[in-house]
């Protein structure tokens, strides 16, 4: 039995990792409250029965689980039964937040700072010793693009929703002439620029691409900032990024004040 200890709030992120043990071991080998309690059931009862079984105990320490006390009461117990090796206890770290004292004694996957595949790929390791990393049941995508009007700029906000990019390098698909938008990265003085007219993507459509990068990764918190203007109306139409090297994958775009 697997346990996957987190607080509500962290499900965007928790649902995926749920998703791919759920994919590998079965259902009923991993205890994740969304399929393994049901309405009538009691709900401390379920609770016990999957910290009683269960052999891998995953905590996913944020802001949030840190302020739960049901999350709390999770751990210390599974910390307890740990120390007597009856569970394996593997902390999993989803945010800047200080690890408590008493797992401070244990290493962590690093979720924050390595991203959602890698930490995964641990998970599974600490499991059975095997890389078995298959894609994502379900649509997720931790970059999200927001775009608005300021004054006569178009800004667009690329967002790190909950962990680190490595790669920050993005294309912005217009219709227009790309020689006739400027695109300034807001607070960035050294960047990759590249601007190319008539562009056929692998699913046939066709576009303009103006193309920005920069060497750090993008954090949560700190946006990847751009701004376009032209003399002649014009939109973005999509926001691609690069996920490894020359492979660009869309991104949500989503039409916003300012973020």
């Amino acid at each position: 039995m697997i346990f996957l200890s987190h607080n509500s709030k962290d499900k965007p992120v928790v649902e995926q990792v749920a998703l791919k043990l759920k994919g590998i071991y079965g259902q009923n080998n991993v205890f994740y409250d969304s399929w393994s309690i049901q309405p009538g059931d009691g709900i401390l009862d379920k609770m016990n029965e999957g910290l009683t079984n269960c052999k891998y105990f995953f905590l996913f320490v944020s802001k949030n689980s840190l302020q739960s006390n049901m999350v709390k009461m999770e751990w210390q117990n599974a910390l307890f039964k740990a120390a007597q090796n009856r569970i394996q206890f593997i902390p999993i770290r989803m945010d800047s937040s200080i690890m408590p004292a008493l797992l401070t004694q244990s290493l962590y996957i690093d979720l924050y700072a390595q991203g959602l595949d890698v930490a995964i790929r641990q998970i599974v390791d600490v499991i059975n010793g095997n890389n078995t990393y298959r894609e994502p049941l379900n649509q997720f995508s931790n970059l999200v693009a927001y775009k608005y009007k300021e004054g006569d700029k178009l800004i667009v906000e690329c967002h790190a929703e909950h962990f680190l990019e490595p790669i920050s390098s993005f294309i912005f698909c217009t219709q227009q002439d790309v020689n006739t938008i400027s695109a300034e990265i807001r607070n960035e003085a050294m960047c990759m620029t590249n601007q190319i007219n008539g562009i056929q993507l692998q699913n046939g459509y066709k576009t303009n691409a103006i193309i920005r990068s920069i060497s750090k990764g993008t954090v949560p918190g700190f946006p990847f900032i751009i701004e376009f203007k032209s003399s002649s109306p014009f939109d973005i139409e999509m926001v691609m990024h690069e996920k490894s090297h020359g492979e660009f994958h869309p991104i949500p775009l989503v039409n916003s004040k300012k973020h």
